[in-house]
């Protein structure tokens, strides 16, 4: 288990890497790093434990080898939940033991203590959001993720049709459709029912761009 592959899988804004330890075929093991970590994180672990896994350690946009976010934007923490998820989509894992990594806080500040308890909760939110994927879920120097009763079923059906959603138009990356000005003029009428279609015609001319096919 001391050697180890480089991965990449392709994102709207680049790569995610990722280095893996084992059998390809052994038991799937997806090992998430803590704050302004990276997967290296993992090296003197992996060789430790039961060889008949695949281990596969991820670096999070903008850590590691991993592609920064476009410039300007934010990194927010469903956003590392849902790179899990895209990584997990890109190994076509159904089902897979997830471990998690979040650095020591005693010698942070009060600020930094609760940005890195806050990010610690990616690993058990990505299992609260997709119970069905996780069959173990390991915590390292980390803490579980709660909510209160009330807030559960509506968190969870909303954070979870963000990012399915978002995968789904990202999977389909279908190339801009031309049309004729009548036919985009109906299909943003269609799309926006409180539009005339004076106010549709105004809109057009700064929101679609000629081209010789349409």
């Amino acid at each position: 288990l001391g050697m180890f592959s480089e991965l990449k899988f392709p994102v709207p804004w680049g790569h995610v890497a990722a280095k893996a330890w084992g059998p390809s075929d052994g038991h799937p093991v997806l090992c998430l790093h803590g704050w302004l970590d990276n997967a290296n994180t993992f090296d003197k672990l992996i060789p430790l434990l039961p060889r008949d896994c695949y281990y596969v350690a991820m670096d999070f946009s903008g850590h590691g080898l991993s592609s920064h976010r476009p410039a300007g934007s934010p990194y927010h923490f469903l956003d590392y939940v849902t790179d899990v998820r895209r990584v997990a989509a890109a190994l076509q894992w159904r089902r897979f033991t997830l471990m998690g990594h979040s650095m020591g806080k005693t010698k942070m500040s009060l600020n930094a203590q609760l940005f890195s308890f806050s990010y610690c909760f990616i690993f058990p939110q990505f299992c609260f959001l997709y119970p069905e994927m996780v069959d173990k879920l390991i915590l390292l120097e980390n803490l579980g993720f709660l909510l209160d009763p009330e807030d559960t079923e509506a968190w969870l059906k909303s954070k979870r049709m963000v990012i399915d959603r978002l995968l789904s138009l990202e999977a389909k990356q279908q190339t801009p459709k031309a049309r004729s000005p009548e036919a985009a003029l109906q299909r943003l009428l269609e799309a926006n029912r409180h539009l005339t279609a004076e106010g549709g015609a105004i809109l057009l001319q700064r929101g679609a761009t000629e081209t010789p096919a349409g």
